[in-house]
């Protein structure tokens, strides 16, 4: 029985492995993987990544737990450097079986073998083709490895911004990787308002010449901020063209893409004539960091080189991702076999069918591509790179670069950026711990030893250096010529702004070479914001003059800062107020007259209330009651009140009502004073608001922005405005009047308005100013100059230079000043709202004390009665004759009435005693 029972067991168990076996159904895996790679054995990244790779598909073979029996096999072809040759290589290897491709090593090849690898579902594993363009949108089968170059560019320009820098020039090779890697630059610094102000293409096999002909370009150009986004074999001799033109030196500003630090890593120390060509440089380096797997590959690169036979270099980043590229090939053909994946191949009809003598027949289609591909972007390890991970656009996670500086023989780690948080001094995954904060004072940098030894930051721009004169246009005015005035038979000018702009211009670290050409047909005030699009569209280099900050303009050209305060008055013609009979009621509006004459009445009521049974004074028939009332209270009004307060309630009223009484006296003096002394103005136009409800026509200056604000902002028609050339036309359209066809008012500027009324007494200004604005140099969006120009007004303002320009051109003394002519506006009840509030709070109090004080004496008196047991009208009528009653008489009755109650009491008990 024992036997048969463990038979059964075996056989139970025998079953279920089988059976598990048959759910799985997994088929076996193939003993060899076949891979290839295409890249340029002798390049700067081929010969690393040569040995990168060797390394990896060892290390894969070697490791039991990854593809187990399997082993991969990598076939390595040469593209010698030429495209065309790569093409072909990568579609030989589509007639093999080859499961992926590592590479190829340049974006031009990439994207034409993508093509392919999309028909053929060939996954291609690039560690080096950068270009942005190679989306996984366009081409699914094409896999980065390393970091996309749309992350680099958006490091650069960060850096651009963080230095304060607007424009830039880009130097690179013209092909897909250098045009497709400029284009994202240009749309990274555009999303910072920084921009690419001058791009230098090379062809792909430059001479010496060619780099010398371009940098002499660039050193014509504004910018000193280069970029130089190249391939690195052929890059270094634009360092050394540049360094012999002069052009390493100070003000200078290089920044080199990856390829720069790729050379540094693998081939340092490099000839001396070269080291000193790149001397203040910056780079960047894709950042991989530190750990035990990179370190170890680092340790064994030495035997590595020498087992490979292929010399003496060093190992640098494009190595490292090389390395991972092979890993992440292993993970993902590890997982397509554990998923049942099946590696074969079919041939497509459409290739037997097309004509030609190439074998294009003898390329297959990858069935299980598709299933590969997932795979492969599923992969999820980490690598001597890092964590190597791909997000939803195929592009690695936690993408970051080192920033490098080169000094000497070597470079210096100045910061680092990251997608996570941007420019910093600590390394990325650090700061990958914390929140993200991407704020500016978050923004850091070591310091720089720039180009010339220099440590400091450089301008980025300075004026070229061929000669040519700034064109400034300046408005030729015909009216108000102390601005801005063409002279007589030159084309000189001379004025405020003129002056102004000399004197900034004069306080600039650097020479600015200028010529000043008149704008304008001199016949009438030429159209400024024709004038502003001008400049906005290159055909001047700026405009000077007296030129209004307005939103319209700002939106096309940059201004500098204000030199002058600006914005839209009102001037109208004013009348002179005569003094009139009845002259001494105008100082108080008739509400304030109304409520103060209540105010005496209501306050001698009070009085009397309080003082009536008690005072004698305020005691007496009806009629001179009445007669005491009305006389005590306007008599306060002099402080000539005969009649004197007993009470304390009264005297607390009187005090408050005497100091409401003195201050609605001493305002009534002031204004009546100023009334019959000064000479008032008046106009029906009391501002804006009026002007626009009247309906009448308005003046503006020819050339001025007031027209379309006017009409666009205040929604005025255009045939209520009447165009006026000149402060004579001002004076002579407000004479005649709008009756008259002349205008009700002129809107203008401020400045122009203060110089008209300084010799035109016959007007003033209407109401405040409501536009705010100011005067400002024009120049093209972006421009620096507008920013240094900016700093020197500053300048100018603080050490009274601009105050003294005005006074020479601006002041005048011709007509006095019009602020004693203001019309002076009647005293309103609001100005006393808070006194008579005071007083009316007092009144109410002492009345309120004074009636409960009544009530508590009138219970007294009313308990002392004998018959108390009357109606409530018979006690409110009481009520009323205790409190109308003189208080000496109420207490002798109340005196009386206890005595008679004393002898009645006493009377009954000597009553009881004698029974």
């Amino acid at each position: 029985m024992a036997m048969r029972a463990f038979g059964v067991m075996v056989l139970v168990l025998y079953l279920g492995v089988v059976s598990e076996g048959a759910g799985r159904n997994l088929p076996a895996r193939p003993p060899v993987v076949n891979i290839g790679t295409i890249f340029a054995f002798n390049s700067v990244i081929g010969r690393v990544a040569k040995v990168a790779i060797n390394a990896a598909v060892d290390d894969v073979n070697a490791d039991p737990t990854i593809l187990h029996d399997t082993k991969l096999v990598v076939k390595m072809q040469d593209t010698n450097f030429s495209g065309f040759i790569g093409i072909i290589e990568g579609l030989q290897f589509m007639e093999t079986d080859a499961v992926a491709i590592i590479g190829p090593q340049t974006s031009m090849i990439a994207h034409v073998i993508s093509h392919v690898a999309n028909e053929l579902q060939v996954p291609l594993l690039s560690f080096s083709a950068t270009d942005p363009t190679l989306s996984s949108l366009q081409f699914p089968f094409f896999v980065r490895t390393a970091q996309n170059d749309l992350f680099q560019m958006a490091a650069i320009s960060e850096m651009v911004s963080y230095y304060g820098w607007r424009d830039v020039i880009a130097i690179f090779i013209d092909n897909d990787h250098g045009r497709n890697g400029v284009s994202a630059l240009g749309d990274k610094l555009s999303e910072r308002r920084c921009r690419i102000s001058f791009k230098g293409p090379l062809v792909p096999r430059f001479t010496k010449n060619d780099v010398t002909d371009l940098l002499i370009k660039v050193a014509q150009e504004e910018s000193r901020i280069i970029v130089l986004h190249m391939e690195p074999d052929f890059a270094l001799s634009v360092f050394s063209v540049a360094h012999y033109l002069g052009m390493m030196g100070n003000g200078y500003v290089w920044i080199a893409t990856s390829w720069l630090s790729a050379i540094l890593d693998s081939l340092s120390p490099l000839d001396p004539d070269i080291t000193a060509s790149i001397q203040g440089a910056l780079t960047l380096r894709m950042h991989t960091p530190d750990s035990k797997k990179k370190s170890a590959l680092i340790s064994r690169w030495g035997k590595l080189t020498s087992k490979n036979g292929a010399g003496t270099f060093r190992l640098n980043t494009y190595g490292l991702y090389a390395y991972d590229t092979v890993w992440i090939l292993a993970h993902a053909i590890d997982s397509f076999f554990n998923q049942g994946g099946v590696i074969s191949f079919s041939n497509d009809s459409r290739l037997h069918n097309a004509e030609g003598t190439l074998n294009l027949e003898a390329m297959s289609i990858f069935n299980e591509g598709n299933l590969f591909l997932s795979d492969i972007k599923k992969v999820n390890l980490m690598g001597v790179t890092g964590p190597i991970q791909f997000d939803a656009d195929g592009d690695l996670i936690r993408p970051a670069y080192d920033i490098l500086n080169v000094i000497g023989t070597g470079v210096r780690e100045i910061g680092y950026w990251s997608n996570y948080s941007g420019l910093s001094t600590v390394p990325p995954e650090t700061l990958y711990e914390k929140p993200p904060n991407r704020s500016s004072v978050n923004q850091q940098l070591h310091n720089v030893i720039w180009p010339g030894d220099s440590i400091t930051k450089p301008r980025g721009w300075v004026f070229p250096n061929n000669g040519r004169q700034l064109r400034i246009a300046v408005p030729d005015r015909v009216s108000y010529r102390e601005f801005v005035s063409r002279v007589k038979s030159t084309d000189s000018v001379k004025g405020y702004c003129i002056d102004v702009f000399a004197a900034a211009v004069n306080l600039l670290p650097y020479a600015v070479p200028y010529k000043l050409i008149p704008f304008g047909n001199g016949v009438e005030n030429p159209s400024y914001t024709e004038l502003v699009n001008m400049v906005a569209a290159g055909a001047y280099d700026g405009a000077v003059g007296d030129i209004a900050i307005v939103t319209n303009r700002t939106r096309v050209v940059d201004f500098t800062q204000p030199y002058i305060e600006s914005g839209l008055v009102v001037v109208a013609r004013v009348k002179r107020m005569n003094s009139s009979t009845w002259a001494f009621l105008r100082p108080f509006t008739l509400k304030l007259w109304c409520v103060t004459g209540i105010f005496f009445l209501l306050v001698g009521a009070v009085v009397w209330i309080l003082e009536h049974r008690m005072n004698d004074e305020f005691r007496g028939p009806p009629k001179k009651q009445l007669v005491t009332i009305i006389w005590f209270s306007f008599s306060t009004l002099f402080f000539a009140h005969k009649e004197n307060t007993v009470s304390t309630l009264g005297r607390f009223v009187l005090i408050i009502w005497l100091f409401v009484v003195l201050i609605i006296q001493s305002s009534y003096t002031a204004s009546l004073t100023s009334i019959l002394t000064v000479q008032q103005l008046s106009s029906p136009i009391k501002g804006i608001d009026s002007l626009i409800s009247s309906h009448e026509p308005i003046g503006y200056q020819v050339g001025s922005f007031a027209e379309n604000y006017l009409s666009e902002e205040l929604n005025i028609p255009t045939s209520r405005l009447k165009r006026l050339g000149s402060p004579e036309d001002y004076a002579r359209a407000l004479e005649l009047g709008p009756d008259n066809g002349g205008v009700a008012a002129v809107v203008d500027e401020l400045p122009y308005v203060e110089l008209f009324l300084s010799t035109q007494c016959k007007f003033a200004i209407r109401g405040q100013e409501f536009t705010k604005s100011g005067w400002g140099f024009v120049f093209p969006r972006d421009s620096p100059l507008s920013v240094d120009l900016s700093t020197a007004i500053l300048a100018l303002s603080e050490n009274g230079d601009l105050q003294r320009i005005h006074d020479k051109w601006l002041t005048r003394t011709g007509c006095s000043s019009q602020t004693d002519e203001l019309e002076s506006d009647q005293l309103h009840l609001k100005s006393f709202v808070g006194l008579f509030l005071i007083c009316g709070i007092a009144c109410f109090i002492a009345l309120l004390i004074y009636f409960f004080m009544m009530v508590h004496q009138f219970s007294r008196h009313y308990s002392e009665q004998p018959d108390s047991s009357t109606s409530r009208s018979v006690r409110f009528q009481t009520f009323l004759s205790f409190v109308d009653e003189k208080e000496e008489d109420s207490k002798s009755k109340s005196k009386r009435r206890q005595t008679e109650s004393m002898e009645r009491s006493m009377n009954k008990q000597n009553g009881g005693a004698c029974g």
